[in-house]
């Protein structure tokens, strides 16, 4: 029964630690404050937007970003995003 409490709470609080350490999407306005690392760039086949926005969020990961924000997007058949990064 230990062994279970104690694999439920690792699982708990390694969840907790990825969620702090998630790079989030902000606004123009929350960006003024912050400072610029650089721009990632991508894109799909067949993306939808949520899965362009988990994929701009693990390259803001990747690259040490606290945050992003996308400054260009576009749709169709291919989709493509550009977000810029903030510490």
């Amino acid at each position: 029964m230990k062994i279970k409490t104690t694999v439920a709470t690792l699982s708990v609080l390694s969840m907790l630690s990825f969620g702090a350490f998630a790079a989030t999407s902000i606004n123009a306005e929350q960006a003024q404050n912050r400072e610029a690392i650089g721009t990632v760039s991508l894109g799909a086949v067949a993306t939808s937007p949520m899965d362009m926005r988990e994929m701009l969020n693990q390259k803001a990961e990747e690259k040490g970003a606290s945050a992003y924000r996308v400054i260009e997007a576009r749709t169709g058949d291919h989709w493509h995003a550009t977000a810029e990064l903030y510490k």
